[in-house]
């Protein structure tokens, strides 16, 4: 499947159909990230259950500490 992830045109696995096995294959799933998905803001209690389809856009932020 292709998505646009953050801008860029990304091949993924067809068996990684969520947004929670999308975040899992880019080890994001233990993080706290905001997801976009075609320009609106998903709830992370939607994240299992949100299905990817082929070209969908995809914004993932993720925050990083430091000081």
């Amino acid at each position: 499947m292709e998505l646009i992830i953050n801008g860029e045109k990304i091949q993924i696995p067809a068996n990684e159909s969520t947004v929670a096995e999308l975040l899992q294959h880019f080890s994001l799933h233990q993080k706290v990230v905001i997801v976009e998905l075609n320009d609106e803001i998903l709830e992370k209690e939607n994240q299992n259950e949100t299905r990817l389809s082929n070209g969908d856009k995809v914004e993932i932020v993720h925050f990083v500490g430091g000081g």
